[in-house]
């Protein structure tokens, strides 16, 4: 599906930050099909835009300091980055990147929820967000993990306006889908020590399309990715958690025909 444009409260992009971007490309771009185009400016750091079939599907640049981790990063789309930093931190967030210029395609900043997951925003310009989504190697659904599912049912519907549909799950869980105006657009689910190591903090997980869950993550460990989850049959489809070869995670997704993702 191409995207034009994202109702605010929408996740409209997502990127890596990694230790070796040249890696990355190698690895995405055959995973995925993605081509990598990096701006030359040097106010945007060396910043790679993935695309696919011609269009932004994700991006990719260097980690800002040794500690940083590898991983991935959702970003929601809002009209002022400034009243929605306010909102953040009146709702118990924290600022982590103070809204800034991104030369003339936007105005981005970068936080963390009460439960200590990592998200940012993104006010667009030039530059509103994925090109494409809900196809094979694009951006298919992001999904907060926290263990405490209950503070960010309060959170994010007060920066964002969320809505909320939850259902069990088989196992004993529940799963949340996140609405806008009655329409999914992200999911939360409750990290419990059985399914999640006591070590992995609370994320917001990318999941991007598959046509065959199985021979994409086939190819991921050829490319001397990991599989950590494989291959799962879900109500929707067939998902998969993987780890490339810098230690970033993602997931995939191979929707059923008629299910469509978040965007």
């Amino acid at each position: 599906m191409k995207m034009t444009d994202y109702k605010p409260g929408t996740p409209c992009w997502v990127d890596l930050g990694t230790s070796d971007v040249e890696a990355a490309k190698s690895f995405y771009g055959a995973v995925f099909g993605w081509t990598a185009e990096t701006d030359d400016d040097p106010k945007t750091g060396g910043y790679t835009m993935f695309l696919l079939d011609g269009a932004p599907a994700a991006g990719v640049m260097p980690l800002m300091s040794p500690e940083q981790p590898v991983a991935w990063s959702t970003y929601v789309s809002v009209t002022d980055a400034d009243a929605t930093a306010r909102k953040i931190g009146d709702a118990g967030g924290t600022v982590l990147v103070e809204p800034m210029d991104v030369s003339d395609v936007g105005r981005m900043a970068f936080f963390q929820d009460p439960t200590g997951a990592a998200f940012g925003v993104w006010q667009p310009r030039n530059f509103k967000g994925a090109g494409v989504v809900d196809e094979p190697g694009s951006l298919t659904w992001d999904e907060l993990a926290t263990r405490d599912a209950e503070a960010a049912k309060v959170f994010y519907p007060a920066v964002f306006g969320w809505g909320m549909d939850t259902n069990p799950m088989d196992g004993g869980m529940d799963y949340t889908e996140w609405q806008l105006d009655g329409k999914d657009i992200g999911g939360l689910m409750q990290m419990d020590d059985e399914h999640f190591p006591k070590d992995v903090p609370p994320h917001w997980a990318v999941y991007f399309g598959t046509a065959d869950c199985q021979a994409t993550v086939d190819k991921v460990g050829q490319l001397g990715g990991a599989v950590i989850v494989p291959p799962t049959p879900i109500p929707v489809g067939i998902f998969a958690v993987c780890r490339d070869p810098q230690g970033g995670y993602f997931s995939l997704i191979q929707l059923k025909e008629g299910q469509v993702g978040s965007a």
